[in-house]
């Protein structure tokens, strides 16, 4: 599989958000996509740069991020190109930030290309999986779908929302076999609705990764949005001026922007028509959501399976089992028969919380905001 079959291809990897059911590690000022959560040496970031360069060339991988992590992108990632950096001064969620670089894409490339949109927070275990439900997804998408990649859902899960696939279009599409249309796409549903979803066979887990060609969102942008497709063409207009024409644009009209998911915005209206496709991802996937998620990716360092995030050296137990533990405050972490928690140890910040109540975390966050700690969220 060669860059060269995707020459029209470009990826768009937003980094936003703050992360925080992972809170205390995970902060505004440094998210969790900047972190190497698994000890692989490099952070979700680079590992995400790193899986789209083999598809589709470190040239036609673009970033959008806060201005605010504009240094910690361009010193993790050295080899994007500085006209392929774009940096919100607000955060506005996926649409604004997808439609803003394929904006600006398309006037450079043409609207014939085919953009896709891959979280920079999101663990893939297998590569070359990846790669080929990213390649059916692009044929999908030269055929004038949205494509979406559902994610195999191993176990009846209330963290995420759920595709429901329809009809296969191997017809349609030959060149993507496993393509099917989309029916619907359903919000994060309680524990017997996942589990009935579950038997069906029919629902994936929405990862949020979505293809298609620039036209095709951009005009259904227009369609679907108007308001927001046009402060979006003025930003482009000024994008392409230079670096202050720039910066007044996203200063006078980012903040405006409406809020809003491309899901909602544009995949699940068009889902209805019929204008939506799934490709199936079976390469075991996980956006780390909170730390309950993130101990099932670590590797257990005791025989009652207590897993670390960090530095083994920092943290001793005795008579525990089932924690999950984050040393990062450079003190030892000492833990004597408590079972089933987590435990993040920060310079500023010490939580400690049950497993089973991992999800909560974010309303810890909103609850020390209400208590006036801003400082150290």
């Amino acid at each position: 599989m060669s860059i060269g079959e995707f020459d029209d291809f470009y990826a768009i990897i937003p980094a936003g958000g703050t992360g925080t059911r992972l809170w205390p590690l995970s902060r505004a000022a440094c998210p969790k996509f900047l972190y190497d959560l698994l000890g692989s040496g490099r952070s979700m970031l680079q590992a995400t740069f790193d899986r789209l360069t083999p598809l589709a060339g470190a040239g036609h991988v673009v970033v959008s991020t806060g201005a605010q992590h504009e240094a910690a992108v361009r010193e993790q990632l050295p080899q994007l190109g500085p006209q392929n950096l774009f940096t919100e001064p607000v955060p506005r969620d996926s649409m604004a930030a997808i439609a803003l670089a394929t904006t600006v894409l398309a006037r450079r490339h043409g609207r014939d290309i085919v953009v896709g949109s891959f979280a920079a927070d999101h663990v893939i275990r297998d590569n070359r999986a990846f790669a080929e439900s990213v390649r059916q997804a692009i044929a999908a998408a030269r055929a004038g779908y949205v494509t979406t990649i559902g994610i195999a859902a191993t176990r009846p899960s209330t963290a995420f929302g759920y595709i429901r696939q329809g009809r296969s279009l191997a017809d349609r599409i030959p060149d993507a076999p496993d393509a099917r249309i989309v029916e619907r796409f359903v919000e994060k549903p309680d524990a017997a609705t996942a589990l009935a979803y579950l038997s069906t066979g029919d629902y994936r887990w929405n990862a949020g990764m979505f293809v298609m060609r620039a036209d095709v969102l951009l005009d259904r942008l227009r369609e679907f949005k108007p308001e927001l497709a046009e402060t979006i063409d003025r930003i482009a207009d000024a994008w392409v001026d230079g670096p202050d024409a720039r910066l007044v644009a996203m200063d006078r009209y980012w903040p405006g922007l409406e809020k809003i998911a491309v899901d909602y915005a544009i995949a699940e209206p068009l889902s209805l028509a019929g204008g939506v496709a799934v490709v199936p991802g079976g390469f075991g996937w996980d956006d780390v959501g909170d730390f309950n998620s993130l101990a099932a990716l670590l590797p257990s360092v005791t025989r009652t399976n207590v897993k670390i995030a960090g530095d083994a050296e920092r943290v001793s137990c005795l008579d525990c089992a089932g924690d999950v533990v984050v040393p990062g405050s450079g003190r030892l972490v000492a833990l004597l028969g408590v079972d089933d928690l987590v435990v993040v140890d920060t310079p500023d910040v010490l939580l400690v919380a049950p497993r089973a109540r991992s999800q909560e975390v974010k309303d810890m966050v909103a609850h020390v905001r209400e208590s006036g700690h801003v400082d150290v969220l």
